[in-house]
């Protein structure tokens, strides 16, 4: 095979296997790489029913076939399993070096199941594996167990790995790869229930192509590109992220302010960071650089260095949970990034309590005397020690947004901003609540909607829509927008492409200024794999994609009412709430229509699934449906849990 290394490695650590296989061509041909293949061994090895913590989940990680080459910005794996988070399909992508190291290993794939006896780590060197236990490690953080594998083997392996969080199964902990970059979505929770702390790879081999030559030219103008575009190298190279504290609204507690730029302080603005900013830097073979290094200069932990403090932060367990003090943030990310949590879904789940707290439905007598008042940042701070922990009241945060809310009841359910468990907050009826409605890992900005109206790439964006190759009349019907963004997502996570720090059509979609839509990104792929790839034929695989992971999600329980509109707590029970729900529910139906779903119970329908070469789906869910409604993942007895004691 050209572009793939064709390989995959299958572990079963119960029973102490290390098993190389043949990637087979067809599944490659269907699903490309990275999420794609993951989405399938998912749906074959995972039943309805499937505790997310026990030995017979799966977890799986995947670079794309254009990993490992010159192109840039194709630095991201795709680590994929059944999520303890929320349930359903839980797949964080994470940057770095991991997938390109992988691909010059030999792997496009390695798929875990079991659990080992003791704490152990696999060590990938090309065709050398072996499990090795590591006691000596378990309690301790991400940064230093990469820094003992590094002494270990060498500096130039990659390293994915949880800390403390994912040891004492956080639902919300993440895979930690190479210090800086988390795959989230709870898969550090699984990685912790099999007792598996990371996994080690190392390989100098190149990746084979069909047409180098071709692919080489391809990527240096893409390469350029990037070199010379004014906001690449003027935002996204400068500021990252941070360009979205100015202009994606970081929500504050406060509704009203929600969307008002002006009463952002300007501690937290981008050029208030630059302060901090070390040196500029990024994921392997990454022409942009979008990533700071940054050093906290006073407090806890003064003269502690950290990277890739992206806008999530600031936003999530920042303004979102009332703290807008610059260290502190800081100082939080590299908790979360050593501890391995995800800052999105603990951002989420403190702003939850705190909001609780504030409402009088949680009392210092349940918080363990914690005071979570909007402002105290001290406090949050220490509920993230205890969360990682699971000590005390960070028991219960430590379940994550939904089961949390079950847990403390009440009122919680309306401040759980959730769809399918994951939170994004709560919008109005539209383009962006309907991608988050339909994002298939639960409520997400990195499925669809993110760049659709162009606001990152305006001039592209205009011409786009003047060839024909986006809807004109996007403002009006978001569907076939959304429908057209996230094809670009998904294409991007099955190639290995980074989406960018400020996403954006020019970053998920490879040499689309220069061969618009997917015609760039067929040539690439053509002159990497050999096979020719055109357009339609990217598309269709895009739409096989997403669908597979639709279904996959309807065996464990989702159905239409779970693609739900998230409003304010301030809304319900309004006549502007009921009219916002009738607004969506119509929009979700012609979602539902143009994407061959079944318009009553949002599953993909057989004949949509048959054009999709994805027959053997249709028969699945036949045998196996109606299954119980989706609700979150299920749950166990705080009691039982694992609990740390070595702090960060």
């Amino acid at each position: 095979m050209k572009g793939w290394c064709g390989r995959i490695l299958n572990v079963n650590l119960s029973r102490g296997t290390l098993e190389p296989a043949e990637l087979n061509p067809a599944d490659a041909e269907l699903f490309i790489g990275g999420r794609g293949l993951n989405d399938k061994v998912l749906f074959d090895r995972i039943p309805p029913g499937t505790d997310p913590l026990g030995p017979e989940n799966v977890i799986c990680f995947a670079p794309g076939p254009l990993s490992g080459t010159v192109l840039g910005l194709t630095s991201r794996v795709e680590v994929s399993t059944l999520s303890p988070y929320s349930g359903i399909l839980g797949d964080g992508n994470a940057g770095e070096r991991l997938a390109h190291v992988m691909k010059l290993a030999g792997w496009d794939q390695i798929n875990i199941t079991g659990r080992c006896e003791n704490p152990s780590y696999l060590y990938i060197h090309e065709d050398e594996i072996s499990l090795i236990p590591c006691p000596e490690h378990w309690g301790t953080d991400t940064w230093e167990f990469t820094d003992a594998m590094r002494n270990t083997h060498n500096r130039d392996i990659s390293v994915a790995c949880i800390g403390q969080a994912g040891e004492c199964l956080v639902r919300f902990a993440s895979v930690i790869v190479d210090k800086y970059a988390s795959a989230a979505r709870g898969a550090g929770a699984v990685m912790g229930s099999k007792n598996l702390k990371g996994i080690v790879v190392r390989g100098n081999r190149k990746v084979k192509l069909a047409d180098p030559e071709t692919f080489k030219a391809l990527a240096k103008e893409d390469r350029n590109f990037f070199k010379t575009d004014p906001f690449q190298k003027g935002v996204a190279s400068c500021i990252g992220s941070h360009h979205g504290i100015l202009n994606w609204f970081p929500g504050y507690r406060n509704y009203e302010d929600f969307w008002d730029r002006s009463k952002i302080p300007a501690a937290i603005q981008p050029e208030a960071f630059k302060e901090y900013e070390v040196r500029r830097t990024g994921c392997r073979n990454c022409t942009v650089q979008c990533k700071n290094r940054f050093e906290i200069p006073k407090g806890r932990r003064a003269g502690e260095q950290g990277e890739a403090m992206e806008y999530e932060c600031v936003f999530c367990l920042g303004t979102n949970c009332g703290i807008t003090d610059p260290v502190v943030i800081m100082e939080m990310e590299n908790l979360c990034d050593r501890y391995g949590m995800d800052i999105i879904a603990a951002g989420n789940t403190i702003a939850m309590v705190k909001d609780l707290f504030h409402m009088g439905d949680i009392t210092l007598e349940d918080t363990g005397g914690l005071d979570l008042s909007w402002e105290n940042a001290d406090d949050q701070v220490e509920l993230l020690h205890r969360t990682a922990l699971r000590q005390g009241f960070g028991n219960i945060v430590a379940e994550g947004l939904y089961l949390g809310a079950k847990i403390l009841g009440k009122r919680a359910m309306d401040v759980c901003y959730h769809v399918k468990g994951l939170s994004r907050g709560p919008y109005k009826s539209g383009m962006f609540a309907l991608a988050h409605a339909t994002s298939t890992r639960g409520a997400d900005h990195l499925r669809g909607r993110s760049w659709a109206y162009g606001e990152n790439d305006g001039d592209l964006f205009s011409k786009l829509k003047s060839e024909g190759r986006l809807p004109a009349d996007m403002a009006d019907n978001p569907v076939s927008a959304l429908i057209v963004s996230e094809r670009a997502c998904t294409l991007a996570d099955c190639i290995g492409r980074c989406k960018g720090a400020v996403n954006s059509w020019s970053c998920a979609v490879p040499l689309v200024n220069q061969y618009p839509l997917m015609e760039g990104l067929a040539r690439l792929m053509t002159a990497a794999t050999g096979i020719p790839y055109t357009e339609e034929r990217l598309a269709e695989t895009a739409d096989r994609v997403y669908l597979l992971e639709k279904a996959l999600n309807a065996r464990f329980g989702t159905r239409r009412q779970d693609d739900r509109l998230v409003l304010h707590k301030d809304l319900l029970g309004t006549e502007e709430a009921a009219k916002e729900q009738e607004k969506h529910e119509a929009m979700l139906t012609a979602y539902y229509e143009a994407s061959g779903q079944d318009v009553v119970t949002g599953i993909p329908t057989r004949r949509k699934l048959e054009k999709l070469k994805l027959g053997f789906v249709a028969n699945t869910l036949e045998k196996e449906l109606p299954l119980d409604p989706w609700d979150g993942p299920k749950p166990w007895p705080l009691d039982v849990y694992p609990s740390g004691e070595k702090r960060v």
